[in-house]
């Protein structure tokens, strides 16, 4: 009976952990200005434009 007891406390331990996680990365998303989103997209599709048709893909 104890290792059903161990086995949920990991499990719920594993769900909080993926909670900070989440919480972790949605504040860093977040953080940006408008304008900085703006600016990495311009970036990126200039990126894609001037490296042609296979630009991005791994070899």
């Amino acid at each position: 009976m104890r290792w059903w007891k161990v086995l949920g406390l990991a499990g719920a331990a594993g769900v909080a952990a993926t909670g900070v996680v989440i919480v972790r990365a949605e504040r860093k998303r977040r953080s940006y200005t408008p304008d900085q989103i703006r600016d990495r997209l311009h970036e990126r599709v200039a990126e894609l434009e001037s490296g042609g048709d296979d630009a991005g893909r791994k070899p």
